[in-house]
């Protein structure tokens, strides 16, 4: 038996194109003799929908979409669709009115429906808010093959490999005991830094340990501050990779189920490039950080509507590198950088700004804001009296700054992109209003550090992800990030001759404290025993705690990392624990 895993990207909510989508490639995979085609965790609608599920109308429209596309299809292919099933036993019997569904579709109707039975609420997930679970394993029979089905997360209980279970059932032990000759399983997984490497690692264990082989088919692409990297992969009943997609693209992959070995083998040779394939995975973090971020702009601005942007150049290394990103995803011709000096701007900060404009080719202007600033000291001048100067004085620049940036962005239609950097959301080092307004905010999960080291590889690599590797930088120089832009010392220049590191730790040190803190969820105690100051410790906890007001009205971020400041991040405003627990 062929089998064909469509890595698609969804619009949530586009349910007729996401459906075109499906066709589209059930009609390639038909024309190489495909039985089985897998597609996404909720193909049909994208992942993750949210409140959409809670409109009846969305569901009824779910179910007539799906029941044309069972018609439209070939009539020589099965294919597994993620789709919604209403929970007709909810009202009678209680629980949630959804189940999250896999249809199978063949010979133009519904054969079958498959129900998820784990049901993830940690992090970015909360299921459990629309879905009921499944109760029964999830099996089929095709062309005497019994193959297994599982959605996304009923593959990430395994005990054995994670040391615990998390649920009280294991669906692979289940599908074990039915002797299926394969499993599938259809998944929405969000990116995180090293995340492919996981499943992989998480599903080689589970093939080998079951010796069964195991199909899985992601989804990629950007929905609001979620990145699906794809890299969907099949294994053999060893565990050993024998396809693989490509990462932050769409892709279409074949394989083969060889029944007198009784195993997935390689698919033959053929004009379809996803035949027999095996793409290679990013080779270093900075790499794949690299694709997520460039596919986040790409898909945010396209899925919203925005062919174009707008970002404020200061000549940092922020919005160099929030610049560059954008350039990749929408082509430099699309990218207006503004310059906005201060009396209190150095020289070689504009000089920065338009060389790194220059490299990258994306058009500037430069708007001085020293006579808005005075305009504004005139106006506050008896409400400021008998005062020193001080930070409402230097927020006033960013916010005279995020003010024009928005009126470039209402005027033209422009999206514009924020700039700041998770260690400065970590701690508050923006302005609410400011250097804070944009529609999205690409490296606000993305550590100073790392800024660093991806601008480094930038000017060193330039290559990206993938096959198009880069194709909208192909032409700049090698050294797309100015030199003196990675080497100055970071300021905000609201004041003369600031540095960041007059208000923050070293950013070094600042990022490993939050590290702790944030991702491992470590005390100040474990922390300071760590070797870290405990002055600066407890100050930093407390800078954390106090930002959370700006971060709760900041625009959505890219997430790369574990614990970002986005949709999984849940903490209260207004709290009592004291912070140097």
């Amino acid at each position: 038996m062929k089998i064909a895993i469509a890595q698609l990207n969804p619009t949530i909510g586009d349910l007729a194109n996401n459906a075109q989508q499906i066709l589209n490639a059930a009609k390639i995979a038909s024309e190489n003799n495909v039985r089985l085609l897998l597609t996404p965790e909720l193909s049909l609608c994208g992942y993750p929908p949210r409140d959409l599920l809670l409109n009846p109308s969305f569901i009824e429209s779910m179910a007539n979409v799906l029941q044309q596309l069972a018609q439209n299809l070939p009539p020589n292919i099965a294919v597994l669709v993620g789709t919604v099933e209403p929970n007709s036993k909810a009202h009678v019997a209680g629980g949630k009115p959804l189940f999250n569904s896999i249809a199978w579709l063949e010979n133009g109707q519904l054969q079958q429906i498959f129900h998820k039975r784990l049901l993830p609420t940690y992090d970015v997930f909360d299921e459990y808010r629309y879905f009921e679970p499944g109760l029964q394993a999830n099996a089929f029979t095709l062309d005497n093959l019994h193959i297994g089905v599982t959605i996304c997360e009923d593959l990430w209980n395994d005990e054995e490999f994670w040391g615990k279970r998390s649920y009280a059932i294991n669906p692979i032990v289940d599908l074990a005991q039915l002797d299926v000759n394969f499993i599938v399983n259809l998944s929405a997984s969000p990116y995180r830094v090293g995340k492919h490497k996981l499943r992989e690692s998480m599903l080689r264990h589970s093939a080998s340990r079951f010796n069964k082989p195991i199909v899985y088919a992601n989804q990629v692409g950007g929905n609001d501050d979620l990145i699906f990297d794809g890299c969907s992969f099949a294994l053999n009943r060893t565990g050993e990779v024998v396809s693989r997609a490509f990462a932050f693209e769409t892709d279409l992959v074949l394989i083969e189920f060889d029944e007198e070995k009784r195993d997935l083998i390689p698919a033959n040779s053929s004009s379809l490039r996803g035949e027999g394939k095996i793409s290679p995975l990013p080779e270093t973090e900075d790499e794949e950080i690299w694709g997520a971020l460039v596919l986040g702009v790409r898909d945010y601005a396209r899925k919203c509507g925005f062919s174009k942007v707008v970002i404020g150049l200061s000549g940092g290394i922020d919005s160099a590198l929030v610049a560059a990103i954008a350039s990749s995803a929408l082509g430099s011709e699309n990218v207006f950088g503004i310059l906005m000096p201060s009396p209190y701007s150095s020289d070689h900060s504009i000089k920065d700004a338009l060389e790194l404009a220059e490299n990258l080719g994306i058009a500037t202007e430069i708007l001085p804001i020293g006579d808005l600033m005075t305009g504004y000291d005139k106006t506050l001048e008896k409400v400021f009296a008998d005062t020193s100067f001080g930070l409402a004085e230097e927020n006033i620049q960013s916010r005279i700054r995020g003010n024009l940036l928005m009126a470039i962005a209402n005027k033209f239609g422009y999206l514009l992109l924020s700039t700041g950097n998770k260690s400065e959301m970590a701690v508050g080092y923006c302005t609410l209003y400011g250097d804070m307004n944009g529609g999205l905010a690409v490296i606000a999960d993305v550590p100073k550090t790392r800024v660093y080291s991806l601008c480094n590889w930038l000017n060193a690599e330039g290559l990206g992800t993938g096959e198009q590797k880069n194709a909208n930088l192909s032409s700049i120089r090698q050294e797309i990030i100015p030199t003196n832009i990675i080497s100055k010392p970071p300021s905000a220049e609201l004041k003369p001759g600031q540095v960041d590191q007059d208000s923050l730790p070293d950013y070094d040190i600042l990022d490993d404290i939050l590290q702790r803190l944030i991702h491992e969820h470590q005390s100040s105690a474990q922390i300071i025993a760590a070797g870290h100051d405990a002055t600066v410790v407890n100050r930093v906890m407390q800078l954390v705690a106090r930002a959370e007001f700006k971060r709760r009205q900041a625009p959505p971020g890219i997430k790369i990392t574990d614990r970002a400041f986005g949709t999984g991040w849940r903490m209260p405003i207004a709290s009592r624990w004291a912070v140097n627990n």
